[in-house]
Order: C-alpha cells, then sequence, then structure tokens
C-alpha cells in the first residue's frame, strides 16, 4: 500500500512513538496528578516533559498554559466557546474546517452570535486587509487556519494575527495542517490561542492534541470535573491547565506526541519541509501533464503544507479514489473533506477533490508509482 493520506492521520509512525508508548504501558502508566505513588508520580513526570517539548516546539513561554486534548476539533471548541458571549461578532475565512465552522454556525444559531466570512481567491489565499475591514466594534474572535486541509494552501496567519492584536481581538489559529512540517512560533504570529492534533504533522498517535492560551487570558471550560488539584472544592479550579483539563490524560498517547516532535526535531524542521516539498513538487508537476487533469494545490513550498488536491474533468472524486485504492493499492481522500466552505472556494462542491498527502515516510517511487496509476486510469476514462 502507497500510504498518501496523511493529511488525515500520519502513518507510519516512527518506531521511537511506538517503543516508548508501549513502555509507559507496561512500566508506569498509572494516573498522572492522582497519586502519591511511584507509578503515578512516573506518568506525571511524562506529562510534565512532554508539555515542555510540546512547548518548545511552538515556543510557548510557559508550558502550563497548554492544555492537553483529545484532538484539535475538542481544542477548537473550547477555545471557541470559552471566550464568546451573545453579540459577539467572530471573523473566519473561506476555507475553515468544520471544526471551527459547525461550532460558530450553531453558536449563531442559538446565541445571536454574528459570523463574518472572508472570501479569498481561487486556490483560497485570504487578503489580511479584507479581514481589517470586516472589523466591528463587537468583533471579539478573529479565526483562521493555519493551511488548508483541502488544498494544503498556506494562510497569512502572522499578517492577520498582527491586525487582531493592534486591535484588540482575540487571534485563534487552527494548525490542524501545517503543524510539523512549518515553522509555528505562537508569539511571532501573535497567537492568543492555537489548537493542533498529535496525530498529523507532529507524528503522534490518535487521540491526542492540544490547545495553547496566552498567559493572561481566561477562557470558560467545556468541562467540569477531576482534575488532581483542589479536591476538596466544587468549583473547577481557576488555574491553567486544570481548569480545561477535566478527567484522567491520555497517557500513553501523549508520552507518543511528544517522541513524534522529538523525531521530527532530530530529522530537522527546515528538512522536513524540504523533503515534502520535493514529493508535492514531483506529484504537481506530473500531474499537470496527464490529460484532463485540474489542480487546486499551488506547487510552491512556502504555500502548500504537502497536499495536491485534483479532480479528473467530468469524474467524481470518489471513483477516481476507489479505483486507486482497490487497483492501485494506493490510499487518498476524495469528497468534501469536512470543509463545505472550502470546496465553495474551490468550485468542487459538485464533485469534491481527491486529496493527495504526503509525509516523511513517503518516497519518490511511491509518488512516480502513483503518478503512473493516473496516467492508465486517464486513458481509461
Amino acid at each position: 500500500m502507497i500510504y498518501l493520506d496523511n493529511a488525515a492521520t500520519s502513518y507510519p509512525k516512527p518506531d521511537r512513538v511506538m517503543e516508548e508508548m508501549t513502555r509507559c504501558m507496561r512500566e508506569y502508566c498509572a494516573n498522572p496528578g492522582r497519586g502519591g505513588h511511584a507509578m503515578s508520580i512516573e506518568s506525571g513526570k511524562a506529562v510534565i516533559e512532554a508539555r515542555e517539548v510540546i512547548s518548545s516546539f511552538f515556543n510557548f513561554s510557559n508550558p502550563l498554559q497548554l492544555c492537553f486534548t483529545k484532538n484539535a476539533t475538542e481544542a477548537l471548541n473550547i477555545a471557541i466557546k470559552g471566550c464568546l458571549k451573545p453579540g459577539d461578532h467572530v471573523i473566519t475565512t473561506c476555507m475553515e474546517h468544520n471544526s471551527v465552522a459547525r461550532p460558530l454556525k450553531t453558536l449563531e444559531r442559538d446565541m445571536g452570535m454574528q459570523v463574518s466570512i472572508i472570501e479569498g481567491n481561487e486556490f483560497g489565499e485570504i487578503d489580511p486587509q479584507d479581514i481589517k475591514k470586516s472589523i466591528r466594534q463587537n468583533t471579539r474572535l478573529i479565526i483562521c487556519t493555519l493551511s488548508s486541509n483541502v488544498n494544503g494552501i498556506v494562510m497569512p496567519v502572522k499578517e492577520i494575527g498582527k491586525i487582531a492584536r493592534e486591535n484588540g481581538i482575540l487571534f485563534l489559529v487552527d494548525a490542524a495542517q501545517g503543524a510539523g512540517t512549518v515553522k509555528i512560533d505562537v508569539d511571532e504570529i501573535n497567537a492568543d490561542m492555537m489548537a493542533f492534533p498529535g496525530h498529523k504533522g507532529l507524528l503522534g498517535p490518535q487521540g491526542t492534541g492540544g490547545l495553547y492560551v496566552r498567559e493572561g487570558l481566561k477562557i470558560n471550560p467545556l468541562l467540569q470535573g477531576g482534575t488532581g488539584s483542589n479536591s476538596e472544592n466544587l468549583y473547577q479550579p481557576e488555574f491553567m491547565p486544570d481548569v480545561l483539563e477535566s478527567g484522567t490524560l491520555n497517557t500513553p498517547g501523549i508520552v507518543g506526541l511528544s517522541h513524534g516532535i522529538r523525531f521530527i526535531e532530530n530529522f530537522g524542521l527546515e528538512n522536513m519541509e524540504l523533503y515534502k516539498y520535493m514529493l508535492v513538487k514531483r506529484l504537481h508537476e506530473g500531474v499537470e501533464e496527464i490529460r484532463g487533469v485540474k489542480v487546486y494545490s499551488k506547487n510552491d513550498m512556502k504555500k502548500n503544507t504537502g497536499i495536491v488536491a485534483l479532480n479528473f474533468i467530468g469524474t467524481d472524486s470518489t471513483q477516481i479514489s476507489y479505483t486507486l485504492d482497490k487497483v492501485y493499492h494506493i490510499a487518498t481522500r476524495a469528497g468534501f473533506h469536512c470543509a463545505p466552505l472550502a470546496h465553495r472556494t474551490l468550485g468542487t462542491v459538485e464533485t469534491g477533490v481527491v486529496r493527495f498527502s504526503v509525509g516523511c515516510f513517503n518516497t519518490l517511487e511511491d509518488i512516480d508509482r502513483t503518478l503512473d496509476a493516473l496516467r492508465e486510469i486517464s486513458r481509461k476514462l
């Protein structure tokens, strides 16, 4: 199997990720922060160490400002619902995932929230000045994806963050795509909050993710419950990360995530970006020569985090993806990728797209075999 669905979940995982998760399960996987015995303390140390690794990777000033979640969707819901109130205005973009769009539309319907969606060009690229022009007196939050999960386009988050900071508006970045491929410094992009998954570009296991919350910013928790701290109090602690981390953490998953990031650091983040682009460039240039193919992604390292989205004109994307899987044993994703706003922008509402998303374990041979398969499919259409 040639696996080209890394934008959904990276595969395979580095050996060290699986090895350390297994060691955790076998040797010390007790409940972190919930006991004074040796195994609980060891689990707690592993979680603290993971906070430090992740915080260093994204330049969080304080590791305690990181709340662990089970995925980016949970992190985004905590951030969105934790900082908004009825009557607030939110600005977001046409390339957002449903993890942003659905909570916002629900709040708009149920709480009288106001939502402005900024349109982009044919690739979904946003002009930051359009964000600025949409600011109102009651604008509370700006939300932008770092990179589209549909076509990989990189958004101008640094420029948008500057606009948000200058106008005293909170800025939330969805780093589901791009984290682990491009450098992210939360201070540099003026992010007040940033959500990320562990199981995509960061090479960790499923069921992991996190939310960064800038120091001094208080948001209401989505859940209340056991935290292992202030247990005598019937109210939720108000300090980070406990205020947002109710319930037992996924200790083995968090350990695996920290070692996924360490693998990236050993590989070199710039090397990771260059390697993925080498694969994307080869695939992009190859498909452009195939009859009847339309490409929706950019062949530009600084504008693409590792995705080539395409269609055979006149053919449904699911048919192509099904053929690639069943006949050629190539895993891709077709359809609408949980991002209807992006498909409206790209003009693919009727067909969806076939998404090829590369990872650091793919090879040039994988790309060449994929191109051979696409050429053969083209001849048969």
